[in-house]
């Protein structure tokens, strides 16, 4: 998830260079969902995918919010910012989900909204002293707003998760949750108009796609819905601030940016800021089943 993700803000921005964006995302979590859901059955059996309806409404719920929003939202964004910015915004996901665990009614330790304070003043330095990361683009003054309501729809449904009863195999719910978001992308994509013209897609943005598809979809957002199950929430939620630096590296190694004293600081706090979200929350909350419907 560190990793993997970190990259995928370059390979959405190479993706929406010549496809549409919601046709882009659907074709992502639309082939995405079935391949792991036939996956699922070579290697789990037939007896995975029992499941109640109410265990897969509530993953088709969690594949909207996440995948379909968080990604979905991102995707038309990163049109018109440029991938590090995008990346950037997105760490605000510790923070919302942190806001939204309160209104719930839970009490994080102190500890971990001091790793969330620490988190955001490392992006901070990266963003208002390192320079735009992850390659210059124009940006478009609803862009970045448009990212923040991703990474609230992108906690929303991680929170979500965490409470509402899910199906036992935590694959089975992540391919169930790509199905749903590439069907609602791609229908809402050809309803706003949106075409796919395959003489127009460049070879770039294909490359792209595949990467999307099996790194960021397959690999990448599996691992995020079978962590949910055996990891704390706010540790799992640290990815965000990984993924940042990820894509500052990428942009300095592939993208000729510039990657200086402000930026290296910035990169050590929101290091340390993951240090002390997972110290303190390893051992605040406990590990739960998934499907338990509570906190875990």
């Amino acid at each position: 998830m560190y990793v993997v993700w970190g990259s995928t803000y370059l390979a959405i921005r190479s993706l929406v260079g010549t496809v549409p964006p919601l046709l882009g995302a659907g074709i992502r979590f639309g082939a995405a969902g079935p391949v792991l859901l036939a996956a699922v059955a070579v290697a789990a059996g037939r007896g995975a995918f029992r499941v109640t309806g109410r265990q897969a409404g509530a993953a088709v719920v969690l594949g909207l919010l996440m995948a379909g929003g968080g990604q979905g939202l991102l995707t038309i964004a990163e049109t018109k910012v440029s991938s590090g910015i995008a990346a950037l915004l997105v760490a605000v996901v510790p923070l919302y989900v942190l806001a939204l665990r309160r209104l719930l009614g839970d009490r994080p330790p102190k500890v971990t909204a001091v790793g969330v304070a620490l988190g955001l003043a490392g992006l901070a330095a990266l963003l208002l002293l390192g320079g735009q990361a992850g390659g210059a683009h124009g940006t478009a003054w609803w862009a970045p707003p448009l990212v923040l309501v991703a990474a609230f729809s992108w906690a929303l449904g991680t929170v979500a998760s965490t409470r509402l009863k899910m199906p036992p195999n935590p694959f089975t719910t992540a391919g169930i949750e790509l199905t749903a978001a590439g069907a609602a992308l791609s229908a809402t994509g050809l309803a706003s108009g949106q075409r796919l013209v395959l003489d127009e897609v460049s070879t770039a943005s294909w490359l792209a796609l595949a990467y999307l598809i099996v790194a960021g979809s397959l690999i990448a957002y599996s691992a995020y819905v079978f962590v949910l199950a055996e990891l704390p929430l706010s540790t799992v939620a640290t990815y965000a601030y990984v993924n940042p630096v990820i894509a500052v590296v990428l942009g300095v190694l592939f993208a000729g940016e510039r990657f200086g004293a402000a930026q290296l600081a910035g990169a050590l706090l929101v290091l340390a800021a993951v240090a002390v979200v997972v110290r303190a929350e390893r051992t605040a909350e406990p590990k739960m089943s998934v499907g338990a419907g509570t906190m875990r």
